[in-house]
């Protein structure tokens, strides 16, 4: 009965999770939840019924969730233990397997440097055999060649010796070198008697065409057999295209020898039948331009260069009738004349290169040759039609010394032509002042000489095929402005006590010049160019140490590389208009006195006067702003004249706002004589230089159509304007309800006044009502 009572119920359920671990609590808890305060035994016997039924739905479901695990457990356990056995026995065949493999190694090793010795001796054994069939086949090729020479069969002969020099490539790898030496010599050997057959034979067949060409007034006459010495040239020159393969190669195996430079060596990438028509004008050219001859002088480089352009000329049309029609039937992808040409500027690069380094101490000859080959290069090009992707003589210009000695000698000239024109008699005189046409910019002849001597320096180094040595040129150009600019601001200073003097103008027109010439240089293609490869290669130096931002600029072609040298003139210019301004107003100030002191308060109206006319006080002044304008008009360039002339208006119209109408009373007449002073007489002046002079004169404009307003207009206005203060002083004024002073000092034309400087004008009025 304890263990009975100590255990709990049938019925109930065991206890949960969470809830008391003793029995009774629980139960009680649960009974006085379900049941309340029930005391029938009905309502217990329900509770009863309802928790038996629970526990066995509980109970069922544990015995099915204890029937379903085990059998999972116990298949992934099987499942482990089977991938167990099966890696213990992937293991043991591992191990098997590399053992036997081991063991297998260890027999084929022996096996293995047994077969190494065996190849080792069979090779030993082959290798000689092998060299001697190659010896042997070099021998058969020979022969094949030696035999098809006896049947003058030239064609087979070629093909062998193309086979003899795609065997020397195949063994261009190889250690035995007296095999290749034997082989290149055999391949030397017999290349060279093809060529010397076929030399000599061709050579025959041009002179019988009258080869060379050697003056424009030759004549071409047909020889008798004319027909065979064509059909014989024809095949003559096939047959040395089919040799040109086997000459490349011995060209490009055999070293360079600069001690023996023979006509065939120079001419090197000349195609083969052109090379042999170069012989006896090499041959020639080497004759009169080379050793003790009186025409091998360093003073006249001008007769080898004009010699070989003369040859090209004269050789001309032969190359075009007798050759290129046999290029093209060969199937030769070949322009006789240029390679002619080719070959004859060779022979000149030669030539200059050995003469170059022999003069570079003597400025006059050294500029004399660079003049020359220019000269050369431009006549290659130009009439002879030279491609420029080949290269001409310039190449040789660009050497490092070469080329600092000619930026040495133009900087040299150049400073000493700058020196001369500076110290001429004519230097600050145009030579166009004669020709109103042709003077518009009125540059002085010192200016035009220093433009002209830049101009010829671009022209030098224009056709370089050098970006970097044209930099150079440009930046000594740059040099040079800039120089000259120091030297026309040291004569500008001596000239300062007289800005209207012919020498100080002349210094502004060749300043406002060279600026106007430069601004175009920017916008040129060749310089455009030249920025671009300046920013590509970032040339310090011609940048100037720019910031990022100016490189970002010039490479977007927003600026030029003329912006520091066009800011240093403008400022310049700027400082001499300046001077010249405020000489000009010093003047005109002097003479305007009397006409400041005018008594424009006792002035009559103009009712009391039969016709108006020009104040006497202002006679002076406007003689004098006429003689000033004509005096500039003559000697400044015309938008040097437009910037002074404006200048000039600005500045007087401050001072006469100044000192005649700040500075005065005026009454009814005078407000109408002072209008009439100024838009009859002074406006007028400067009405030969634009349409409306006035809009230049702004203040007093707008000063005179204040003063001379109306009574009840001029009561209106300052009666406007003062509310207007007040209003603004006291922060109270209805923008929306008011008109803006503003608006209605523009509805009158005045714009450039404030309403502040309108109400003092007003106050200048001596004719108010009530006075």
């Amino acid at each position: 009965m304890a263990a009975a009572e100590l255990s709990p119920s049938p019925g109930f359920p065991p206890n949960l999770p969470g809830e008391p671990s003793g029995g009774e609590p629980g139960s009680l808890e649960l009974l006085q939840k379900e049941a309340g305060e029930l005391r029938s035994l009905r309502g217990v016997e329900e509770l009863l019924e309802r928790l038996k039924e629970e526990s066995g739905a509980l109970g069922e479901q544990v015995l099915t969730v204890r029937s379903s695990v085990p059998p999972k457990v116990s298949a992934a356990l099987s499942a482990a233990e089977d991938a167990t056995c099966s890696l213990k026995e992937l293991l043991q065949r591992e191990e098997l397997i590399s053992s036997q493999l081991q063991q297998h190694l260890q027999e084929a090793s022996r096996w293995m440097e047994e077969l190494s010795r065996v190849f080792n001796q069979v090779d030993l054994i082959e290798r000689p055999m092998k060299y001697l069939q190659v010896l042997q086949h070099i021998e058969e090729l020979s022969a094949a060649v030696q035999q098809c020479l006896m049947v003058n069969s030239v064609y087979e002969a070629i093909k062998e010796v193309d086979r003899l020099a795609a065997l020397d490539s195949g063994l261009n790898h190889s250690s035995c070198s007296h095999l290749q030496k034997f082989l290149r010599e055999t391949l030397c050997f017999w290349h060279n008697i093809i060529k010397e057959r076929l030399s000599s034979e061709f050579g025959k067949v041009l002179t019988q065409l009258h080869w060379p060409i050697i003056s424009p007034n030759q004549s071409l006459s047909p020889a008798a057999n004319c027909q065979d010495s064509s059909s014989q040239l024809e095949a003559l020159v096939a047959q040395l295209l089919a040799l040109q393969a086997s000459d490349d190669f011995i060209s490009q195996r055999t070293p360079p020898q600069p001690a023996q430079p023979s006509s065939s060596s120079q001419a090197v990438s000349v195609c083969l039948p052109v090379q042999i028509m170069l012989l006896p004008i090499c041959k020639r050219f080497r004759y009169h331009f080379y050793g003790n001859r009186q025409t091998n002088s360093l003073h006249k480089p001008e007769w080898y260069l004009t010699q070989a352009l003369i040859w090209m000329g004269s050789s001309t049309a032969f190359m075009e009738e007798k050759i290129q029609p046999v290029f093209d039937r060969a199937g030769a992808a070949v322009s006789a004349r240029v390679e002619l040409c080719r070959g004859l500027v060779s022979l000149v690069q030669e030539k200059v290169a050995a003469d170059a380094p022999r003069i570079l101490y003597d400025d006059a000859l050294f500029c004399h040759l660079v003049e020359e080959v220019l000269q050369f290069e431009k006549e290659l090009r130009g009439s002879h039609s030279y491609p420029p992707a080949l290269p001409g003589l310039l190449h040789i210009l660009l050497e490092d010394g070469v080329l600092q000695k000619w930026l040495a000698v133009e900087k040299k000239m150049a400073v000493e032509k700058m020196d001369a024109m500076l110290s001429t008699d004519g230097a600050w005189s145009s030579q166009y002042k004669d020709i109103s046409d042709m003077d518009e910019l009125k540059a002085p002849d010192c200016a035009e000489t220093f433009m002209t001597l830049l101009q010829v320096i671009t022209e030098r180094y224009r056709a370089l095929p050098s970006p970097a040595a044209q930099l150079k040129f440009l930046e000594l150009q740059k040099e040079l402005v800039d120089d000259f600019r120091i030297r026309l601001t040291q004569v500008m200073k001596e000239e300062s006590r007289c800005p209207l003097g012919v020498r100080y103008c002349a210094i502004l027109n060749a300043v406002n010049y060279i600026s106007t010439i430069l601004r175009d240089w920017g916008d040129d293609v060749f310089f455009l160019q030249l920025q671009q490869a300046a920013v590509s290669l970032g040339e310090d130096e011609v940048l100037g140490g720019s910031s990022m931002m100016e490189v970002g600029r010039l490479a977007s072609l927003e600026g030029s590389l003329f912006d520091g040298l066009l800011a240093l003139l403008d400022r310049l210019k700027a400082d001499m208009l300046g001077r010249l301004l405020d000489f000009l107003m010093r003047e005109i100030s002097e003479k305007a006195k009397p006409y400041c002191q005018e008594r424009w308060l006792s002035l009559p109206s103009q009712q009391d006067q039969s016709i108006m006319s020009l104040s006497g006080s202002a006679c002076p002044m406007m003689l004098c702003v006429r003689d000033k304008l004509l005096n500039l008009h003559q000697v400044l360039s015309l938008p040097l004249f437009q910037l002074a002339w404006q200048g000039l208006a600005e500045r007087l119209d401050h001072f006469l706002y100044q000192e005649v109408v700040l500075s005065n009373h005026f009454s009814e007449g005078g407000a109408a004589q002072l209008h009439f002073d100024m838009n009859r007489n002074l406006f007028p002046l400067f009405g030969h230089y634009c349409k409306r002079p006035e809009n230049f004169f702004k203040h007093m404009k707008e000063a005179v159509i204040i003063l001379c307003l109306n009574v009840g207009s001029a009561v209106l206005l300052r009666t406007v304007l003062k509310e207007s203060q007040q209003e603004t002083r006291d922060k109270e004024r209805d923008r929306a309800a008011d008109p803006a002073p503003e608006s209605v000092l523009n509805e009158m034309g005045v714009y450039c006044l404030a309403p502040s400087d309108v109400l003092i004008l007003l106050n200048l009025r001596a004719s108010w009502p009530g006075q």
